[in-house]
């Protein structure tokens, strides 16, 4: 089997303007010939995206966003956004089920499924994103939750979706679990896609996410399994991203 290329993704969630996408040629530039090594990838808001592509165009950058509609056909839907029109405006990846619309927008793992489906249909990735709560860890519960997870938000179809483990409790903050429990979800995860989808699994990428910078991203990729990340507010800076991108062991 082919080895897995490595994805490091970056979603800006709801930061940044047009005068910031000038940092995706920057970050192009500072990753020069690493960039055909380790993929790397932009997500910013869905008010971006066609004019993000743009500035990508012949750059090793890709374009993505950060949620689309569960609905895949044209109609009345006042203020949704589907991955087709995201498609068509110059995504090649779309975030789905992130903790943050998990949590504040409510979104169910059969949600999450619907969604991924969506993209599928429109001929791009889906990034499913799965994780568990501090209380669900403390209370021993990782397995059952982040199985249950996997098992119900990744179509069945969806042996082409990237998978990316989020812990809830350390997004956003300085806390990340050890690089012992970072390989034993992500060995967790690994096991359920290969009971889902067999052979095909094995080309199937599981990213890190959660608190992941320049300071810690090149340990967390020396851990088994960990196929890339999937990074928050240090993304937002060419010269923070393309340090964790060059952070990668393929980089070099």
């Amino acid at each position: 089997m082919a080895a897995r290329k490595p994805l490091i993704a970056g979603n800006w969630k709801m930061f940044g303007r047009a005068t910031d996408l000038g940092e995706i040629a920057a970050l192009a530039e500072r990753v020069g010939a690493a960039g055909d090594k380790v993929e790397a990838l932009i997500c910013p808001p869905s008010a971006y995206v066609q004019s993000a592509a743009w500035q990508a165009r012949g750059k090793a950058v890709a374009i993505g966003a950060q949620d689309c509609s569960a609905v895949a056909e044209d109609g009345a839907r006042t203020g949704e956004v589907s991955a087709a029109m995201l498609a068509d405006a110059g995504a090649r990846y779309v975030i789905v089920g992130h903790s943050e619309r998990r949590t504040l927008q409510g979104e169910t793992d059969d949600l999450v499924r619907q969604k991924a489906e969506a993209v599928l249909a429109a001929g791009i990735t889906p990034i499913v994103c799965v994780g568990e709560t501090r209380a669900e860890r403390d209370a021993g519960r990782v397995a059952k939750v982040i199985g249950a997870q996997v098992r119900n938000s990744v179509p069945t179809a969806g042996a082409g979706a990237v998978i990316a483990y989020e812990p809830v409790w350390c997004i956003g903050g300085d806390r990340t679990p050890t690089l012992a429990e970072i390989g034993e979800v992500h060995a967790l995860i690994r096991s359920v896609l290969n009971e889902r989808f067999g052979a095909e699994a094995n080309g199937m990428r599981i990213l890190y996410g959660g608190s992941v910078g320049p300071k810690n991203a090149g340990e967390i990729f020396t851990v088994d399994g960990v196929d890339g990340a999937l990074v928050g507010r240090a993304s937002l800076k060419a010269a923070d991203f393309s340090a964790i991108i060059l952070a990668h062991p393929a980089a070099s």
